[in-house]
C-alpha cells in the first residue's frame, strides 16, 4: 500500500491493483475514429538492404508509425490545441499522482434540455449537462474527474465517431467543472465539444478559460488543465474516488497519446 498526501487530505491506495483506462491503439487494426480521418497504420522502415520486419527477413522490427493523436485512440490534450501559441503538453501536465472522482453520467436528449449551447443541436443529439453533474458530485471537487457515459459497452473500443453525434458537454456543465476547480477532465467521448461545431470549441475555451473565438492565452488561462479524451472505463469498474497517474509520451505537442492509470482509493 502507498499513501499519498495531497493538499487537502490524504489518500492509500494499492499500486498493484492499477486499471488502466486507455483505448489500446492497434496499428493497422480495429480502433477508434473521430472525424473520419485515416486510421493509425504502422509500415516496416527500410534503410538500404536492411528491412524492419522479421517476417519479411530482417534482423529486428523497427516501424514508421502514423497517427493522429486527437482522433485515433486515447489521448490527453492542453491549451495549446486552440492557440496559436504552440504550448506542449509535456510542459502543461504537471501533476504525476491525481486525487480523482470517477461518475457514470447517463446524457440526455438536447431537445428536453433548456441549458446554453454555443451551437445548434440536432434533436437526435444528447448532452451532459450541469444538473447532471450536479446531482452526481454534490459537494465534491476533486482535482480530476473522470466520466464515463452511459450506456457503456466495449464497442467503445473501435467505434467510428462519424455518422452519429456522440454525445457532449453543456457550456454550463463545463463552467461548473472550471468552478469546482477540475484540473483535468478525463472522458469516453471524442471531445468535451460537439465533434461537428464549426470551429467554435467553446467548451475548450470555457475549459481553459481563453476568449471566445480567441487563439491567444491571457492571464487567466488555465495553463496547468488538461483534457483526456476517448478513454474507457469497463463496467466493472464502480464509480468513486481514485488516485490518478496520467502516463503521456514526452512529446512536444499540444496533444500526445496517454495512459490513464487509476487505483481505488481508500
Amino acid at each position: 500500500m502507498i499513501k499519498i498526501k495531497f493538499e487537502d487530505g490524504e489518500a492509500e491506495f494499492d499500486d498493484q491493483d492499477p486499471i488502466d483506462l486507455s483505448i489500446p491503439l492497434i496499428f493497422n487494426g480495429p480502433q477508434p475514429n473521430a472525424y473520419g480521418v485515416e486510421q493509425a497504420a504502422s509500415t516496416p522502415c527500410r534503410a538500404g538492404e536492411l528491412v524492419g520486419d522479421t517476417r519479411l527477413g530482417g534482423s529486428c522490427n523497427f516501424e514508421q508509425y502514423t497517427f493522429i493523436p486527437h482522433c485515433n485512440g486515447t489521448h490527453t490534450e492542453c491549451v495549446g490545441h486552440i492557440t496559436n501559441d504552440r504550448v506542449s503538453v509535456r510542459d502543461c501536465l504537471q501533476d504525476v499522482f491525481i486525487r480523482a472522482s470517477l461518475i457514470t453520467i447517463s446524457p440526455q436528449h438536447a431537445s428536453q434540455v433548456t441549458e446554453e449551447f454555443s451551437v445548434e443541436c440536432d434533436e437526435l443529439d444528447t448532452v451532459i449537462t450541469r444538473e447532471n453533474l450536479e446531482q452526481v458530485l454534490g459537494q465534491g471537487s476533486p482535482t480530476a474527474l473522470i466520466i464515463r457515459t452511459s450506456p457503456n459497452d466495449d464497442s467503445k473500443l473501435t467505434r467510428s465517431y462519424v455518422d452519429k453525434i456522440p454525445p457532449y458537454f453543456t457550456n454550463p456543465a463545463i463552467a461548473y467543472v472550471v468552478e469546482l476547480g477540475i484540473k483535468h477532465l478525463l472522458v469516453d467521448t471524442p471531445s468535451i465539444d460537439r465533434i461537428f461545431d464549426g470551429g467554435k470549441l467553446a467548451n475548450h475555451r470555457r475549459f481553459w478559460n481563453v476568449e471566445p473565438g480567441s487563439f491567444e492565452i491571457n492571464a487567466g488561462t488555465r495553463r496547468n488543465s488538461t483534457i483526456t479524451e476517448l478513454i474507457y472505463v469497463p463496467n466493472a469498474v464502480d464509480d468513486g474516488e481514485y488516485v490518478l497517474n496520467l502516463q503521456i509520451a514526452p512529446f512536444a505537442a499540444d496533444a500526445s497519446p496517454s495512459r490513464p492509470v487509476i487505483f481505488k482509493a481508500s
